[in-house]
C-alpha cells in the first residue's frame, strides 16, 4: 500500500489590477479633442490681443497629458495571490517595475479589514506572527469587501489542511 502526498494544488488565485476606465488610445483621442477644443477657444483671446491666455491654455492641455501618463503608469501595478494548503504567496509589482514577493504559513495567517461606515471596506489586510500586509489597496470598496469574502472562504478551505489524492 503505497501513501499518497498532499496535493499542493492552489485552492485560491487572483490577480489584482487597478480599474482603468479609458484605454491608451481613447486617452490619446481625448488629448486631441481637448487640445483642439482648446486651439479654437483660444484664438478669440489672440485676436483681441490677450496671447498670454493662448500660454496658459495650452499648459492646461500639457498638464492633461501629463495626468493622463502618470495614470497610466500605475496601471502597470498589479498583486497576485496564489494560495495552498501550506502557503500563501503574494507578488506585488509596483508601476515602476519593483517586485516584491512574501510568502505566508497559513497556520499562522489571519485576515483583518477596516471598514468604514460611510465608504465601506476601506482595507484588507494579511497578519501573521506580528507582520502586517495590505493588499489590493487599489481597488475599490466593493471589490475588497469581495475580495475579503473570497479569501477569507480560501483560508478557511486552507486551514483545513491538505488533502490526499
Amino acid at each position: 500500500m503505497t501513501a499518497s502526498a498532499p496535493s499542493a494544488e492552489a485552492i485560491y488565485q487572483t490577480r489584482l489590477i487597478p480599474h482603468r476606465s479609458m484605454t491608451l488610445r481613447q486617452a490619446h483621442v481625448f488629448i486631441l479633442l481637448f487640445g483642439a477644443g482648446t486651439c479654437v477657444l483660444s484664438v478669440p483671446f489672440y485676436i483681441l490681443g490677450a496671447w498670454p491666455v493662448v500660454g496658459f491654455m495650452g499648459l492646461d492641455v500639457l498638464a492633461l497629458y501629463v495626468a493622463l501618463r502618470v495614470s497610466f503608469r500605475s496601471a502597470k501595478a498589479f498583486e497576485t495571490l496564489s494560495l495552498t494548503p501550506f502557503e500563501l504567496v503574494i507578488v506585488q509589482k509596483s508601476a515602476y517595475g519593483l517586485r516584491r514577493e512574501r510568502r505566508f504559513d497559513t497556520y499562522w495567517l489571519r485576515l483583518e479589514t477596516e471598514e468604514d461606515e460611510e465608504f465601506g471596506m476601506q482595507r484588507v489586510l494579511l497578519v501573521s506572527r506580528g507582520e502586517r500586509i495590505e493588499i489590493g489597496g487599489f481597488l475599490a470598496p466593493e471589490q475588497k469587501a469581495a475580495l475579503a469574502e473570497e479569501l477569507s472562504r480560501a483560508l478557511a478551505e486552507a486551514k483545513r489542511g491538505p488533502y490526499y489524492s
